[in-house]
C-alpha cells in the first residue's frame, strides 16, 4: 500500500513577482496559476490582487479569467504578503494512493479533509499535495469531492492530461460511482433522478444549491438499491451522470431521502440522534467508491476501486445486529 503522509510544520517566506510561461501552463486561468505557485500567500489575498490590478501580464492589467499563453510575462506590481503559517489545520494525513504514473495521482480522499483552501480554510488537499512535491511542474484537481465526502480524488500531473479527463467529462466518458446510506426505506431497484438545479449564497455566507422548475442546470442521477437496513436505513449506489456541485446530496433531499449524517440537506434531528446513540456516527455517509475512465496516455480503461471506510463499514454491520 502505497501512502502520502502530509505535515503542517512548514514554515516559509517568499518574494516572487515576475513569471514568463512555459509550454505546461498555456491555457490556464492566471488565478489558478498564481494560487498554485503562490502557495504560501493567503487564497484571499490573490484575488485581492487580481482585482485591483496589481497583476499585469506584458504589461497589460488583466482580470481572473485570463488564460495563459506561451511566454506571457506576469508581473507582480507590489510585493505579495505571506502568512508564516501556511496549512490548515491537517495534521500527519495519510492518503491510500490508488494509482500513480506520469500523467496522473489517484488518491483516496478521508472525510473532512477539503480539497483545496477557501472559506475559512487556509489549506486543502491540493495545497498540501504541492508542498510534498515540490518537483512536480503541475499538479491540478481533474475534479472535487465535497468535504465531508470521502473516496477517490483524481490529480493531473500534466496539463494535457487534465485537459483530456475534463474531455471525458463532458462528453460523459466518465463513470463515477457512489455509496451512500439514506434515511428511510427505498423500494425501488434503480431509479433516475432529474432536476434543474441552481446554486446560490445563504444569508449565513455558506454555498448551497436548491432545485427550481425553471431555469438552473439539468442534472441526473441514477440510484440502486444495494441493501435495506430495516425500515430506517437504505445503502444505494449512484452513478453520477452530470456532475452538479451537491448533486447527489440535493437529490435524495428532495424526494425524502436525506444523506445520513448531512448537516447541510439533511435531517437535523435524525443525525443529532444518531451521534447521541450506542450506535453513533459522526460523519456524512457518502463515499466515492468507483471510477472509469479512458488513461489520457494510451486511451486504455482505467478502473479503480475504493472500500467503505472503517467506519461506515462498522456502523453498517451494526445495523445488521439490531
Amino acid at each position: 500500500m502505497n501512502i502520502l503522509g502530509l505535515n503542517n510544520n512548514i514554515t516559509s517566506s517568499i518574494s516572487i513577482q515576475k513569471f514568463i510561461i512555459l509550454e505546461e501552463n498555456i491555457g490556464q486561468r492566471i488565478d489558478n496559476f498564481l494560487l498554485r505557485v503562490c502557495y504560501k500567500v493567503p487564497r484571499g489575498h490573490i484575488y485581492k490582487i487580481l482585482r485591483s490590478g496589481e497583476v499585469c501580464i506584458n504589461k497589460n492589467r488583466i482580470n481572473q479569467t485570463y488564460r495563459l499563453k506561451k511566454n506571457d510575462i506576469i508581473e507582480i506590481l507590489h510585493p505579495i504578503k505571506i502568512e508564516k503559517k501556511i496549512v490548515s489545520k491537517i495534521i500527519n494525513i495519510k492518503f491510500k494512493i490508488l494509482l500513480e504514473d506520469n500523467y496522473l495521482l489517484i488518491i483516496e480522499k478521508p472525510s473532512g479533509i477539503a480539497v483545496h483552501g477557501g472559506s475559512g480554510i487556509s489549506c486543502g488537499i491540493i495545497e498540501q499535495l504541492r508542498i510534498l512535491r515540490p518537483k512536480l511542474k503541475f499538479l491540478e484537481l481533474v475534479h472535487r469531492l465535497d468535504r465531508d465526502t470521502s473516496g477517490i480524488l483524481l490529480l493531473a500531473k500534466k496539463r494535457i492530461a487534465l485537459i483530456n479527463l475534463h474531455e471525458q467529462m463532458r462528453s460523459g466518458y466518465i463513470d463515477k460511482r457512489y455509496l451512500v446510506l439514506v434515511n428511510g426505506n427505498w423500494i425501488n431497484k434503480r431509479q433516475h433522478i432529474k432536476y434543474s438545479l441552481h446554486k446560490y449564497i445563504s444569508k449565513d455566507g455558506n454555498r448551497r444549491v436548491t432545485v427550481i422548475e425553471n431555469g438552473g442546470k439539468a442534472s441526473h442521477t441514477i440510484f440502486s438499491l444495494k441493501c435495506n437496513y430495516g425500515k430506517k436505513y437504505t445503502l444505494l449506489e449512484a452513478e453520477l451522470k452530470t456532475g452538479r456541485t451537491h448533486q447527489i446530496r440535493v437529490h435524495l433531499s428532495k424526494i425524502g431521502f436525506s444523506v445520513v449524517g448531512d448537516n447541510k440537506y439533511g435531517n437535523f434531528f435524525l443525525n443529532k440522534a444518531l451521534k447521541k446513540s450506542k450506535n453513533s456516527f459522526n460523519r456524512m455517509f457518502l463515499h466515492a467508491s468507483q471510477i472509469t475512465f479512458f488513461h489520457p496516455k494510451d486511451r486504455k480503461i482505467t478502473k479503480l476501486k475504493s472500500s467503505l471506510p472503517l467506519e461506515c463499514k462498522k456502523f453498517l454491520e451494526n445495523l445488521l445486529k439490531k
